[in-house]
């Protein structure tokens, strides 16, 4: 069974949009689809689950008609490109409350540690059919 997957992140950060080109260079399958946040696409995604539409903090992962965030968003990433990243699905034994706490403290001060961009990432056309329209 195929399912759809999507990684919604901030189109605006540096070290998302680096996470999204690692993810495409990395998924062999081509299984991922992306949307920034802040695109129509994500925030027609966000209005359907009820998710905010101006909290940018946070990728989302969305697997089917179920959604993810912060560190098990990512942690399932790991597992969904398969092959060795897998093998860091491992990092789900960690508490959640500490993976998050961790995962916020990075979020909350991304712009400061990694830098921000002037405009969204775009597509090259070697990815664009992986981006949400």
């Amino acid at each position: 069974m195929n399912q759809e997957i999507v990684l919604l992140f901030d189109g605006y950060c540096t070290l998302c949009n680096g996470i999204s080109r690692f993810v495409i260079k990395a998924d062999k399958k081509k299984k991922f689809k992306f949307a920034s946040l802040q695109s129509d696409s994500g925030q027609t995604i966000l209005k359907k689950f009820d998710l905010p539409v101006e909290d940018f903090n946070t990728f989302i992962l969305i697997i089917s008609d179920k959604y993810y965030t912060k560190s098990t968003a990512g942690i399932l990433v790991f597992k969904e490109l398969g092959g060795l990243w897998k093998l860091l699905y491992v990092l789900n034994l960690i508490p959640g409350p500490l993976r998050d706490f961790i995962y916020t403290l990075i979020a909350k001060n991304r712009y400061k540690i990694f830098g921000k961009l002037d405009i969204c990432m775009i597509p090259t056309v070697e990815t664009e059919d992986r981006f949400l329209s």
